[in-house]
């Protein structure tokens, strides 16, 4: 495949075997657990080993968020070594079934919601992975921790318990790994859970409200507005 130019970001995926990507006239190699990122307007180029042809997962997308998810994944070099990755592998396979699945409007929010937290996880494992990461803790287990709570509460005392470490040096080394505090993390989980809510259920925001441990709903549209910027009701208004 070869492109002077295109409209959209591009988003690689290498599973197995091999191949090779030049941009802007730069070649590098590309092995299996390689993720590889070209934003809009790149020139590039990139083809299979001919002995150990590659396998791929790719994805376009674009948006007025998208350039800002680009620049959020920070790919050195447009290619990086993630691994092999089986969440990733399971939301590029739920995006691909979403797509041939149904035309339903409430299905693509889904796959849009889905691509971003894609893209933020990859993000998230770019930086992990990068010389200067802070891991002396395992930072993808407490994002799992949070994820398997997201319906009911945690506090700092919990989450700095489960990575055997104090509070002030779990703190500080999450907002390291993140560049946000653990409860300020846990809360953006919960109000990004609830946008995907307001934008594809009709659910009353009092019931989306005790789904995510909130028993005080007016409390959760507080919340839900000092995070996004507008309440749950001005939020669903707006997208519909």
């Amino acid at each position: 495949m070869a492109r002077v130019q295109h409209h959209d970001h591009i988003l690689i995926y290498c599973t197995a075997g091999g191949g090779t990507l030049t941009v802007e006239g730069e070649t590098t190699a590309v092995s299996s657990g390689d993720i590889i990122y070209l934003p809009h307007g790149s020139t590039h180029q990139y083809q299979a080993n001919s002995v150990d042809p590659w396998s791929l997962y790719w994805l376009h997308f674009d948006g007025h968020l998208a350039e800002a998810f680009g620049e959020h994944i920070n790919l050195p070099l447009h290619r990086f070594a993630i691994g092999l990755q089986a969440r990733v592998v399971r939301v590029f396979d739920g995006v691909v079934a979403l797509r041939h699945s149904s035309h339903n409007i409430a299905e693509f929010i889904q796959g849009g919601h889905q691509v971003q937290a894609l893209l933020s996880y990859i993000a998230l494992l770019v930086q992990q992975r990068q010389p200067y990461a802070v891991n002396c803790f395992d930072t993808e287990h407490i994002r799992a921790m949070m994820q398997e709570h997201i319906h009911a509460k945690l506090d700092l005392d919990m989450l700095a318990n489960e990575a055997r470490l104090s509070k002030f040096h779990f703190s500080k080394k999450f907002k390291q790994a993140t560049g946000e505090s653990p409860i300020k993390f846990f809360i953006n989980m919960k109000m990004q859970r609830a946008c995907y809510l307001l934008d594809s259920t009709a659910r009353p925001i009092k019931h989306i409200a005790a789904g995510l441990g909130y028993q005080d709903a007016y409390y959760f549209s507080r919340l839900f507005k000092k995070t996004i910027g507008v309440s749950p009701e001005g939020y669903r208004q707006a997208k519909q």
